[in-house]
């Protein structure tokens, strides 16, 4: 973006590095099915919802905020805010609560989300409100609900929606119950990771709804026919989130890799079959079904949810390469 006086007008910097920003996001085609979106991130100001962060640095974090005295400090804080980069915003501990997604990635999700003008969004995980601010700009405040179990998270998401001028139903709660007196829902859209697919989401999803989540290293995208049933593949993105507190989330012991090849240790694809089969398959075997499959990417796995089963497939729900979700 090359270099700008300490003390230049922090609305102006902000505009200016929030096009390089939707520039940076364009020419990657995030959003190329759905290029609406793209006006969304030109008006929404990331850096409102992000009054400060941390940054990793030798020995912990660096914190950057909007109301410090130095100028350089600020114009760093306001130049962070836009770059292509998660944000951590919120530590307790050393351990990271809560964080603004990288935007080319939340650019990818929504464009999957496949919304239509009029729909009704549920969010599960409020985070900044960075999230809910730019589905509001797309489909109205009063069609967008976000949740999240921390009404910290909740009061702080409210002050940055408020600030940026959106005004989403914003909901403290447990997300793996969803938001019952807010449905039924046209889109889900989880910002944290979960291991299961929680069935209030179906039971609150209209029928031909379409659910978004992180799981297993990568993002569900789930067509729900009824409370009961629901059905879809992985998309080819590679996804990494805080996971959900209060409901089902990953975990568990690490697991005991010897005997797979370092290489195979060491690929994204493996390390993503290895979550997905977590508890099913040994890593030994998940080695083998992998190697024999061709290395298989993302896009040909799939999750079947079907009365109080749910199963992960390889290429088909009924074929030979099933799985029952990890508990």
């Amino acid at each position: 973006m090359g270099g700008h006086a300490p003390d230049r007008e922090p609305d102006d910097l902000a505009a200016s590095a929030r096009a390089a920003l939707v520039r940076r996001i364009d020419a990657n085609g995030a959003w190329a099915a759905d290029p609406v979106w793209r006006e969304a991130f030109a008006a929404v100001p990331r850096h409102l919802f992000v009054p400060y962060y941390y940054v990793g640095v030798a020995g912990g974090y660096e914190r950057r905020w909007g109301e410090s005295p130095d100028p350089v400090a600020r114009e760093r804080w306001i130049r962070g805010a836009y770059q292509d980069t998660p944000l951590a915003t919120r530590l307790r501990d050393g351990e990271l609560l809560s964080s603004s997604s990288q935007p080319s990635l939340m650019a990818d999700m929504l464009a999957a989300l496949r919304v239509q003008d009029g729909n009704t969004v549920l969010e599960i995980g409020a985070g900044t409100g960075y999230n809910a601010a730019l589905l509001a700009h797309r489909l109205g405040d009063d069609r967008v609900t976000t949740v999240d179990l921390d009404p910290e998270i909740t009061e702080s998401a409210r002050r940055h929606l408020a600030a940026a001028g959106y005004h989403p139903v914003v909901v403290t709660g447990d997300g793996a119950r969803g938001v019952p007196e807010r449905a039924p829902f046209d889109r889900i859209i989880a910002t944290c990771a979960l291991s299961t697919v929680p069935r209030a989401w179906l039971a609150q999803s209209r029928p031909g709804g379409r659910i978004l989540m992180p799981l297993a290293t990568g993002l569900m995208a789930l067509t729900v026919t009824d409370a009961g049933h629901a059905e879809g593949r992985f998309l080819h993105t590679p996804a990494y989130f805080v996971p959900l507190r209060g409901g089902s989330r990953p975990g568990g012991e690490p697991l005991q890799l010897g005997g797979v090849p370092r290489r195979a240790r060491e690929d994204d694809l493996f390390r993503f079959l290895l979550a997905l089969t977590r508890g099913t398959l040994d890593p030994q075997e998940a080695h083998s079904l992998w190697e024999q499959e061709g290395r298989p990417q993302r896009e040909r796995y799939g999750i079947t949810v079907r009365g109080d089963r749910e199963w992960a497939w390889l290429d088909d729900p009924e074929g030979p390469y099933a799985w029952p979700l990890p508990s």
